[in-house]
């Protein structure tokens, strides 16, 4: 729901398409050698064809969720893609919990892995969404205005950056 809320709110020239890392298997080597699974691919290719990846991530035990560091293990098999999907890439990361920390404990985890695959991080703003239960409503619409405030600047921050480095 964060997700297409930011989608929403993308400045005009700037467009957020969602992806899914859905029907991604868990990584296992003897699968990789038989060659990469068909929806690993097809989500690595549509992260080549960006300007910029918005990971939004929920916190699962204080940390990032397994399922979603394994699609990002899978986009970077082989480690020759790497630079490719990765390198320079600038991405951003925001994030939604029903719990009350936020995803901050998430949003740091994330960045080693960044970091690690050398993209272009941006740290222009944050948001740390808490108790999401409580700010969507039925229909999955952002109706808390603190979180749309810090969501609208962190989109119009990130798009602002992606589109600098495009340059």
């Amino acid at each position: 729901m964060l997700l297409r809320a930011a989608a929403d709110m993308a400045p005009a020239g700037t467009t957020i398409e969602i992806g899914s890392i859905e029907g991604i298997p868990l990584y296992n080597q003897d699968v990789e050698d038989q060659g990469i699974p068909p929806a690993v691919q097809a989500l690595k290719e549509r992260v080549i064809a960006t300007d910029g990846l918005l990971l939004v991530t929920p916190e699962y035990n204080g940390s990032i969720p397994g399922v979603f560091k394994n699609a990002i293990d899978w986009l970077s098999r082989p480690g020759s893609d790497i630079p490719r999907v990765f390198r320079d890439r600038p991405v951003g990361v925001v994030g939604a919990t029903p719990g009350l920390g936020g995803t901050g404990l998430s949003q740091i985890a994330w960045l080693a892995v960044l970091r690690t695959l050398g993209t272009a991080p941006w740290f222009g703003a944050r948001v740390t969404a808490a108790k999401a239960k409580d700010i969507f409503d039925a229909n999955g619409q952002l109706t808390d205005q603190t979180v749309r405030g810090q969501l609208q600047t962190f989109v119009n921050g990130f798009a602002k950056y992606v589109d600098e480095r495009k340059r």
